[in-house]
C-alpha cells in the first residue's frame, strides 16, 4: 500500500495511489495522498500534477472496514479530516491537477476528481456517490463541480453512477480513452500545460481559484459536519454494518466459486 511520485518528464510529477484492492483509503492514505499532491506542487520545477491510481480502480473512498473495526468516533473523524486535508490538496496545489481515472471513481474519488483542475478518464470509468448506502455524507460539492445541479441531486439520492462518456457530454471530462491510452493521454494534457510559463501558472491557478463561485473546502466541511450527525444518531454504524455484511456475503460467493472451478479443473485433469 503506497502513494508514491514519479517524474516522467521535467515539469510533470505524477502521484500514484495504490491501495489493494480498491483503493479505498484507511486515514493515513488520505494524509499520504495530501502530503504526496501538496510536495509535487511545491516544487518550482514541476508545473502539472497528474493524479493516477493503480489496481481495478481510480479510488473506492474510505476505507468502511477500518471505521466498522475501530471504536467510538476516532476512525471515523480521521476519515473526516484526511479526506478534507487530501481534497484541499488538489484543490490547493499551486499549479494544475489533472485527475486520470479509470474504472470505479466514488465517493472520495468524486472528491479528488471534482477538485482537479481537468479530468482524462478511460471508457471503463464510473463516477459516483453511493454515501447514503455506506452511513455517510459528504462530496456533493465535488460532484455538483461534474454535472448539473440536478443530476447531482438525483445521482446523490439514488446512489447511481454516471459514465465517463455522460461527463464528456456535460464537459468536465476532457478526454474518453481506452483504458491501455490513459496515462498517455493525461500526460499529453500535461505536456501541454506544462509547457506554459511556470510563474503565469500559478498566478492562474491562483485566480482561477479566487473567482470560485463556492468555497469548496468551506462547504465540504459543512457536509461532513451531518456525516458525523449520522454517525451520532446511530443510522451511520448501521448502514455501515449492512455494506460490510453485504461485501462479506459477496466475498465469500465469489470465493466460493473460485474455490468450485478449482475443483472442477483438478477433476478434469484426473480423468483418463
Amino acid at each position: 500500500m503506497s502513494v508514491s511520485t514519479s517524474r516522467p518528464e521535467p515539469a510533470v510529477a505524477v502521484v500514484t495511489v495504490d491501495f489493494p484492492p480498491v483503493n479505498a483509503l484507511p486515514v493515513r492514505g488520505w494524509y499520504d495522498l495530501a502530503a504526496a499532491v501538496g510536495a509535487a506542487g511545491a516544487d518550482p520545477a514541476v508545473r502539472c500534477v497528474v493524479l493516477a491510481a493503480a489496481g481495478r480502480g481510480f479510488n473506492a473512498g474510505v476505507d468502511i472496514k477500518e471505521i466498522r473495526r475501530s471504536p467510538g468516533h476516532e476512525a471515523l473523524l480521521g476519515a473526516n479530516h484526511g479526506c478534507a486535508a487530501a481534497f484541499s490538496a488538489v484543490y490547493d496545489c499551486p499549479v494544475p491537477v489533472i485527475a486520470a481515472v479509470h474504472g470505479f471513481c466514488l465517493g472520495g474519488g468524486v472528491g479528488l476528481a471534482g477538485n482537479a483542475d481537468a479530468v482524462v478518464a478511460s471508457e471503463d470509468a464510473v463516477f459516483g456517490l453511493p454515501e447514503l448506502d455506506r452511513g455517510a455524507l459528504g462530496a456533493a460539492t465535488h460532484l455538483a463541480r461534474l454535472v448539473p445541479q440536478h443530476l447531482m441531486r438525483t445521482l446523490y439520492f439514488t446512489s447511481r453512477t454516471v459514465t465517463a462518456h455522460e461527463l464528456h457530454r456535460h464537459g468536465s471530462v476532457w478526454r474518453v480513452v481506452p483504458r491501455s491510452a490513459l496515462r498517455a493521454a493525461a500526460l499529453e494534457l500535461a505536456r501541454e500545460i506544462a509547457a506554459k510559463d511556470g510563474a503565469l501558472l500559478r498566478l492562474a491557478k491562483a485566480a482561477i481559484n479566487g473567482i470560485d463561485p463556492v468555497d469548496v473546502r468551506r462547504s465540504y466541511r459543512y457536509e461532513q459536519g451531518f456525516t458525523f450527525e449520522a454517525g451520532l444518531c446511530g443510522v451511520g454504524d448501521r448502514r455501515r454494518e449492512a455494506f460490510g455484511q453485504r461485501e462479506e456475503q459477496q466475498h465469500g460467493r465469489e470465493q466460493h466459486e473460485e474455490e468450485q472451478q478449482e475443483r472442477e479443473q483438478r477433476q478434469e485433469k484426473e480423468q483418463p
